[in-house]
């Protein structure tokens, strides 16, 4: 899961100064970090979650956005916790990435109904967090992509 992804993030960390105003305010090093931030902050909530707890519920935002695929670009506001810092230091990418690619091992062993509460779609289980993973994390490496154009 998003091996692919993640080869393209820790070989994108050479440009984290890139910018491209007509693309994106922020530089490719900030949606790196966001990009992981996101990763490992879910990884810990669903891990830490109690599938007793999951309220299966119709969110027709999550349902149009999960059958688009995709996240419009510049809607939403990321929670402070996933902000990157002001000064983003490659080896903090760098660390963020191991630290991803080392909780992504335990996603297998989680039960179906472990989730993670998000602030817009609200309870994601095991399989809808996959989804979103490859979602969010696409929307940002195509943003990425295009600076870098």
């Amino acid at each position: 899961m998003l091996e692919k992804e993640l080869k393209f993030i820790e070989d994108s960390i050479q440009f984290k100064d890139c910018k491209k105003l007509k693309v994106s305010k922020a530089t490719v090093g900030w949606h790196l970090d966001h990009s992981l931030k996101v990763l490992n902050s879910v990884l810990f909530a669903i891990k830490d979650s109690d599938p007793k707890l999951y309220k299966k519920k119709f969110n027709s935002l999550r349902f149009i956005t999960f059958i688009l695929g995709k996240f419009p670009r510049g809607k939403a506001k990321s929670p402070k916790r996933v902000l990157p810092p002001e000064i983003i230091e490659t080896v903090a990418i760098k660390t963020q990435l191991e630290e991803v690619r080392s909780n992504l091992k335990f996603m297998d062993e989680l039960e179906e109904n472990q989730f993670f509460d998000h602030p817009y779609f609200n309870h994601l289980n095991k399989k809808q967090t996959i989804k979103f993973f490859g979602m969010h994390t696409n929307h940002h490496l195509k943003i990425i992509k295009e600076i870098l154009k």
